[in-house]
């Protein structure tokens, strides 16, 4: 049965599902940065949602938007590097954004997609088009901006779209930063891993929401 809204508890329950997809997602994510990069990425964010349960396990009873900045710190604390800076601002940031907010719907979804890829374009420096997360990210906000008057569950089905269509094409640009750049026209064809992770992740909190 689709969740209306979510309480703390839920969004606690929703994360852990999220760490877990990413975990069990690893050899995908390995795969999708070995096209592109040094093959580390699957492992990075193997750490970073190992570590992210590890911190949820000590945040039950919080508000929701600190449950959401916990990932993000646990993340930036354990992965290191460009990886776990702009995956941790994107939890840390959306989180913050949400304030008090004492439920997750359509509107907080809305708020937190769209404090998360702001803070990740500042952050990175990266914009769309430049072949980064940025490319699943911040069409999943646009998206959610859009659709934040509709109930949570065909809100986030739309935006698990927006973010899926958003790594697919990022196959088909050239990388203009990160390692990959070096490729050139070479990175044409596959997708950047960061935004195959943020696919992941915002389709398997649609998952959660659609129970």
């Amino acid at each position: 049965m689709p969740k209306e809204t979510l309480n703390a508890a839920e969004v606690r329950e929703m994360l852990i599902q999220v760490a877990d997809k990413i975990i069990e997602s690893e050899p995908i994510l390995s795969e999708a940065d070995r096209k592109l990069g040094d093959g580390d990425h699957g492992i990075g964010m193997e750490r970073g949602m190992n570590a992210a349960k590890a911190k949820l396990d000590t945040t039950e009873g919080e508000p929701l938007g600190k449950q959401f900045m916990s990932v993000g710190m646990a993340m930036m604390s354990s992965m290191g590097g460009a990886s776990g800076a702009v995956f941790g601002t994107l939890f840390r940031n959306g989180g913050k954004a949400l304030g008090d907010a004492d439920s997750f719907g359509a509107p907080e979804l809305a708020t937190f997609l769209t404090a998360a890829a702001d803070g990740v374009m500042t952050r990175g420096g990266a914009k769309p088009g430049d072949k980064t997360m940025v490319d699943a990210l911040k069409p999943a906000a646009d998206k959610a901006e859009e659709v934040k008057d509709a109930s949570l569950p065909d809100a986030i089905q739309a935006v698990a779209e927006a973010a899926e269509a958003g790594k697919d094409a990022s196959s088909a640009m050239r990388a203009t930063m990160g390692r990959a750049h070096t490729l050139g026209d070479r990175s044409i064809g596959h997708p950047d891993a960061g935004a195959v992770s943020v696919s992941i992740i915002i389709g398997t909190m649609r998952d959660y929401v659609m129970g």
